[in-house]
């Protein structure tokens, strides 16, 4: 190889994100407030989205401390006309988003059971926000990031690769938004990149239940190669690496940063 062909990298600038405008769902609390954090620490001016405007008013304070821009808006990703306002807000005031990260998701309790248990309602309930909402978001930022050359992160779950009991709807919504990242990378290729994160366990305060169940959380341990819950971080800069160039050639994949959840 001579070298004028030697490959020539520049770390950690191609983790760099300034100039890049990132909208993220459920980005008040949890995976979704760690991947608004490492976001704005690589740059970008980030817009981070709940529905409830004081939550995302104290992002927003907490993000300006990296010196990066950023708008308070609010959506329900279940409610399309609700989440085209909240993108034409952050193009509005930020620009044109150039990484979408789709975070927000629910897995309540009248979702969890046997099939006899959980009924149509609790499923739709589910997928309303976490396979729908994150279809709408995709909709009404295809014009966005099709102008600048973006990206699309979609935050799924293990259980979007493999079973879980008495989780169906959750299970069948993270399925199916594996499956929805794979066919937009297909339809927007090579203008738009997305991919898919598909978590294990995360300590957060929707797993609170679980982390102060010592048996439950021994049982979740035990079955993690790394034997523990990942910290929201180590969540965000997956994220940030796949809204970053140096994923420039990752599209339609799906990465598990599950501590081997998935390598059994």
């Amino acid at each position: 190889m001579s070298d004028d062909d030697a490959p020539r990298f520049d770390f950690p600038g191609a983790f760099d994100l300034s100039g890049e405008v990132a909208v993220v769902t459920g980005g008040s609390r949890g995976i979704g407030r760690a991947i608004a954090h490492g976001l704005a620490a690589a740059g970008a001016d980030v817009a981070p989205v709940s529905r409830t405007a004081a939550d995302v008013e104290r992002v927003a304070g907490e993000l300006a401390d990296y010196g990066v821009e950023t708008c308070v808006t609010t959506a329900d990703v279940a409610d399309q006309a609700d989440v085209t306002d909240c993108f034409e807000t952050v193009a509005g005031e930020l620009g044109q988003p150039s990484v979408v990260v789709n975070n927000a998701g629910i897995n309540p309790e009248a979702a969890l059971g046997t099939p006899d248990r959980v009924d149509a309602t609790g499923f739709d309930q589910v997928n309303d926000v976490n396979l729908r909402g994150a279809y709408a978001c995709a909709h009404a930022a295809a014009e966005h990031l099709e102008t600048t050359g973006g990206s699309l992160v979609n935050v799924a779950s293990v259980g979007g690769l493999v079973g879980l009991p008495r989780q169906h709807p959750y299970v069948a919504s993270k399925h199916g938004l594996v499956g929805l990242t794979r066919s937009l990378a297909l339809d927007w290729a090579p203008a738009v990149r997305a991919n898919c994160l598909a978590p294990g366990y995360v300590a957060t305060e929707l797993t609170a239940d679980l982390t102060g169940n010592e048996e439950l959380a021994a049982s979740i341990r035990d079955r993690t190669p790394l034997d523990r819950f990942a910290e929201p971080k180590e969540v965000a800069a997956p994220a940030v690496f796949l809204a970053s160039s140096a994923a420039s050639y990752l599209t339609g994949a799906t990465i598990a940063v599950d501590g081997g959840w998935t390598a059994r």
